[in-house]
């Protein structure tokens, strides 16, 4: 999937694993089943990357072999997903980026990445809070990004982006994508997806 120059924007993809995600799904799915979705969302955001250069970040054998075939350059986990999202844009900023979009791989809805990845060198940091409005399953952040920025995942996380990001100094724009928004979490996240399948 290398078909942009440098001087555009690529995509960071975290992903743990594909067998052992989706823990709080395992009341509704077996073990076979949370891999099989977790694959199949995986897929369809990077099908939402439409030719950008993408970096998957993950230690796992079965995902580091499914990016490799799909041509994706792969990168090891740190540890976190703060820190995930750190080694993608350094990743993305030794490559001559503009831009990258942190994209979390739990995604169904995505269709495309292009309204996250517009501002190229724009000091304006571009969230898409989840349906919950509490998570950010897709940051989008200038390169090189200001030391004083950090990435901060987890509850509350869209409210810690955007104030991290003024602290650093940047703009915020907030995206409220039905599609890239919807994330996968919990088993109330499987009903919604199968009524509007």
């Amino acid at each position: 999937m290398t078909t942009t120059t440098p001087a555009g924007a690529a995509v960071v993809v975290p992903l743990r694993a594909f067998a052992a995600g989706k823990a709080r799904l395992a009341g509704r799915l077996d073990h076979d089943a949370r891999a099989a979705l977790a694959r199949r969302m995986a897929e369809r955001v990077i099908a939402a990357a439409a030719g950008r250069d993408v970096a998957v970040v993950s230690d796992a054998a079965d995902v580091r072999a499914w990016a490799v075939s799909l041509g994706l350059t792969v990168l090891p986990d740190p540890g976190s997903l703060d820190a995930a999202a750190a080694a993608g844009a350094d990743w993305a900023t030794r490559a001559g980026y503009s831009r990258v979009a942190v994209v979390h791989a739990d995604l169904p809805r995505a269709r495309s990445l292009q309204p996250v990845l517009r501002d190229g060198r724009l000091p304006i940091v571009t969230i898409v809070p989840c349906h919950r409005d509490d998570g950010s399953p897709v940051v989008s952040v200038p390169l090189p990004l200001p030391s004083a920025f950090r990435f901060a995942y987890g509850p509350r996380s869209f409210r810690r982006h955007v104030g991290n990001s003024h602290r650093a100094g940047l703009a915020v724009r907030v995206v409220r994508d039905p599609e890239l928004g919807f994330d996968v979490d919990l088993p109330d996240d499987l009903d919604a997806l199968t009524t509007h399948a």
